[in-house]
């Protein structure tokens, strides 16, 4: 890593100390919040695929003690990173990276199904559709094989009546829906606004494998003030490791 540019930073409070590189892909809020919202419980085992550096990862594992993570990775040098991270928090007995695709599907790996599976896929299908703001972040942004390809990994991943947690663009939510459906149901949809008074931008979708309960929007989570603090209250509370983002 000696010819990269690695900053580390800390996260959850403090808490979790995440060597990244400057210029890629850097784990920030849906990091955050995907890690607040998982709810495994010790001894089960969690998946994420496409986990970077291991921003959600590590965090999850710090908030989930006991619980076993699993993160795969396509970029060898995140992947080396995220391995380096976890040693450096001292998850690497619960936390495990391996270098992988989604787009060569969950068999592909050799792993038996896990208990949930938690992911923050690329936002984006289309190259024509966005300019990367520095080329080393276009493979987390750009979806090869597109949104299909990974929920058709993360139904693949998860055993029967295990969870799928997917944090994605809001106008996305429609086509998570309807390509987890044939498989998995009893939807929980949390969706994320920057501002009481604005529209959502992102929404947390909780699926369970063969679940049949009816879904539930719950109430969103609110991230700013118009008072002009950096955070509200709850998301202050959240990202700091404080409070979970419940379901």
């Amino acid at each position: 890593m000696d010819d990269l540019r690695v900053t580390e930073d800390r996260v959850l409070g403090g808490r979790v100390r995440l060597r990244q590189k400057a210029d890629g892909y850097r784990a920030g809020m849906d990091a955050a919040l995907l890690a607040a919202a998982c709810d495994a419980l010790p001894g089960q085992r969690v998946l994420e695929p496409g986990c970077g550096v291991g921003g959600a990862l590590l965090a999850a594992a710090t908030r989930r003690p006991g619980v076993i993570f699993q993160g795969v990775e396509r970029d060898s040098l995140a992947a080396s990173l995220a391995t380096e991270n976890a040693a450096l928090n001292d998850l690497s007995e619960r936390v495990a990276i391996l270098e992988g695709d989604v787009e060569a599907g969950f068999r592909a790996l050799g792993l038996p199904a896990f208990d949930a599976v938690m992911t923050n896929p690329p936002f984006f299908d289309d190259p024509a559709t966005l300019r990367a703001p520095h080329p080393a972040k276009s493979g987390a942004w750009m979806a090869d094989g597109g949104l299909k390809a990974w929920t058709t990994f993360c139904l693949k991943a998860v055993r029967e009546g295990g969870t799928i947690t997917i944090i994605h663009r809001a106008d996305r939510l429609a086509d998570i829906l309807a390509e987890l459906a044939p498989k998995a149901g009893s939807f929980r949809i949390r969706p994320i606004a920057p501002f009481a008074d604005a529209s959502a931008k992102r929404v947390i979708v909780r699926a369970i494998k063969t679940g049949k309960a009816p879904l539930v929007l719950l109430p969103p989570l609110v991230l700013h003030d118009r008072d002009g603090g950096k955070h509200s209250a709850e998301a202050e509370a959240i990202l700091r490791g404080e409070a979970a983002l419940g379901w």
